[in-house]
């Protein structure tokens, strides 16, 4: 590898830093609605990833990228809070592998490691991971004086199939987080926060945020004032389920999004948002953001050599 290319992936690690940093507080969330299970389930997710990485690395002497650790948080962030272990491990050592260390490691991969991941166990083991949710611990103290919430809460549906239903939800629940859902993805305006962090840091594209959040809204507004009878809200969408959260921290992975910031990071943004939300009201999937960004993952790399392209046809006219 270059000197060029080595130095770009050592700006690439150090972003990665940025982003675990940002995760912290939703991890302490996930503690304070969901208790104190959720960093054993942590713990194990980033050994698994750790030691997957470490497997392939060894060979040649090559230390483990600190990515793999943004990966294994944003994976345990995004699991139902009664997920078994062995599902967990499972599900982050083939996003590991097969979402990345089969493409060549770090900054090869062309598909988001720990959305890899969380499609193979989504479709392999549906049950646990569309049934395995529980509402918040409750009381002032929430999880923080809990292992987990009671055994009897288990299974209790979360606001998009709830809204899939029929049901209405309440804005400020959304806000708040205080609902049944994935360990780390509830509190929405948790996740603002933490996700604005990173603009600011510059570690995440303003452009793929802004663009995929109009994308959903959009679309959303489109087939819900449109009369379609299944499509929600378009801003309690948007607020509930994983892909407030999959836009701030997943679909800006440095290295599977689009990199072109003249139009391809725009149109990678909005794909994600409009795919989301077709996936959501025409499918049978409820949440529609994984399979929306590992899509978008796919069309990434043409869609930067067609963004080239066109810039540098743009010189050439200009130059004649």
């Amino acid at each position: 590898m270059s000197a060029a290319g080595k130095k770009k992936l050592i700006m690439k690690q150090k972003a990665m830093n940025q982003v675990v940093y940002a995760l912290l507080p939703l991890c302490l969330a996930a503690v304070y609605f969901y208790g104190w299970r959720f960093i054993l389930v942590l713990a194990v997710v980033n050994g698994i990833g750790f030691l997957s990485e470490y497997l392939f690395v060894r060979k040649n002497k090559q230390p483990v990228s600190s990515a793999v650790f943004v990966t294994s948080f944003i994976f345990a962030l995004s699991l139902p809070p009664t997920i078994p272990l062995w599902i967990a491990s499972v599900g982050i050592a083939f996003g590991i592998v097969f979402g990345k260390m089969v493409f060549g490691g770090f900054g090869r991969n062309v598909f988001n490691p720990a959305v890899s991941g969380r499609a193979f166990i989504y479709i392999s083991f549906g049950v646990p991971l569309t049934s395995g949710f529980t509402p918040a611990v409750p009381g002032a103290a929430g999880g923080f004086t809990a292992w987990q919430p009671a055994v009897d809460a288990i299974t209790k549906a979360t606001p998009l199939v709830k809204m899939a239903q029929g049901e209405t939800i309440s804005t400020l629940t959304l806000f708040l987080g205080k609902h049944a859902g994935s360990f780390g993805e509830t509190s929405a305006i948790l996740v603002l926060l933490c996700g604005l962090f990173l603009i600011i840091k510059k570690t995440a594209s303003y452009q793929i945020v802004l663009s995929g959040i109009a994308g959903f809204l959009l679309l959303q507004s489109l087939f819900y004032f449109g009369g379609v009878e299944q499509a929600a809200h378009p801003v309690q969408g948007l607020l509930a389920g994983t892909i407030l959260f999959g836009i701030f921290f997943m679909a800006t992975d440095p290295v599977s999004a689009s990199q072109t910031t003249t139009g391809g990071k725009w149109i990678y943004g909005a794909m994600i948002g409009l795919l989301t939300s077709l996936i959501r009201t025409f499918s049978v999937w409820s949440e529609g953001f994984t399979f929306a960004l590992l899509i978008a993952n796919m069309f990434a790399p043409l869609l930067d050599h067609v963004m080239k392209t066109l810039k540098k046809r743009k010189k050439e006219v200009v130059k004649a």
